[in-house]
């Protein structure tokens, strides 16, 4: 007899979701950046070859940040050519289809490429027209993120802004959103707001990172500063009462990654992470990724520890689904599929004999 499945019994790979919050050079397979090191004959640390996924020391020191960003920096000097873009764009795609991503906004800077193809025109463009591409003929609908860095002047962040708005859309291959990343730690918050303003008037979603080596006030600055509809991790707001407050008030969404605030050690333990505490505040979350190269984890490994180690049953694992589409970019009838397709994984029956 076939009987409702039991709580932590669902495939999570099989759950529909949206993935919000994964970086362009982040994604790399490591067996595909070693194969490009090799092709552009570039030699790799071994913390990204032998030694893979790399150690990282505690973000919260400065020198622990240098060897991430190090480590980051080698990997995106491997992305040189536009077979290498597409490849990049591509096996992202098929990364996330296989775990039940249904629409992935994949997140670029695309000043890291632009010298190799021409500009960043079209470095953008090839990317874009990939997204296009896998988008027609896979399940994951792709769209893309383009993030200004916080370490160059924010000037550039103006340009990247515009960029972005050229290509603004809400379909695979347009640009949805405009973010902000790097090191929180370096520039001021307020400085990249006239970027934002145009990213704004341009119908794009508003998505910087912040609260992650920076506690709450930093949270709290981007909220006046930029007034955006996502953080990107946005984590050690918990550590403020008002500030939560305010992310509920002004309906932000939070894209959290669990295990890459481990991995960096923003927290010591999985445990630690506030991932129970920010959904009981009521604050929309989507689970991400973030940098699977560097961080060993993919998607359903953030979903696995929400289950695994805070104790989320199948149902809410399906309301943190349910977030990331609602958080999302995607036009109505894609989040209704997805919501459809989340209603049904939880309404699935299993055999408990395993037959």
């Amino acid at each position: 007899m076939i009987e409702p499945a039991a709580a932590g019994s669902r495939d999570l790979a099989a759950l529909p979701k949206a993935h919000l919050h994964l970086h362009f050079t982040g994604s790399l397979r490591s067996d595909t950046l070693a194969e490009l090191a090799r092709e552009h004959g570039i030699r790799l640390p071994d913390a990204l070859l032998s030694e893979w996924p790399p150690q990282l020391a505690s973000v919260r020191e400065q020198r622990g940040w240098f060897r991430f960003q190090r480590l980051y920096d080698a990997a995106r000097a491997c992305v040189r050519r536009e077979d290498d873009l597409r490849r990049v764009v591509r096996e992202a795609a098929a990364d996330d289809a296989a775990e039940g991503s249904r629409w992935l906004e994949l997140q670029v800077d695309p000043t890291s490429y632009a010298q190799f193809v021409g500009g960043i025109s079209p470095a953008l463009e090839i990317i874009l027209d990939e997204a296009a591409r896998v988008s027609r003929a896979g399940v994951t609908q792709m769209t893309v993120i383009v993030a200004a860095s916080r370490i160059r002047h924010p000037l550039e962040a103006r340009t990247l802004a515009r960029l972005a708005a050229q290509y603004a859309g809400d379909t695979p291959g347009t640009v949805v959103g405009f973010g902000l990343s790097n090191d929180e730690r370096r520039g001021e918050t307020r400085e990249f707001a006239p970027a934002f303003a145009i990213a704004r008037r341009a119908g794009l979603a508003l998505v910087p990172h912040a609260g992650e080596l920076l506690g709450p006030t930093a949270v709290a600055d981007t909220l006046d500063a930029i007034e955006p509809d996502r953080l990107g991790h946005g984590v050690r707001s918990v550590e403020d009462p008002r500030v939560l407050e305010r992310l509920i008030t002004d309906e932000v969404a939070l894209e959290v990654c669990p295990l890459s605030n481990v991995a960096l050690g923003v927290y010591a333990e999985p445990g630690e992470v506030p991932l129970r505490r920010l959904v009981e505040a009521g604050i929309p979350v989507a689970l991400g990724a973030d940098d699977p190269l560097l961080f060993g984890s993919r998607l359903t490994a953030q979903y696995a520890a929400a289950r695994e180690v805070f104790g989320f049953s199948d149902a809410e694992l399906a309301q943190l689904a349910r977030g990331s589409v609602h958080a999302s970019s995607a036009p109505g009838e894609v989040r209704a599929n997805i919501l459809d397709g989340i209603d049904a994984w939880l309404d699935c029956a299993v055999d408990p004999a395993g037959s």
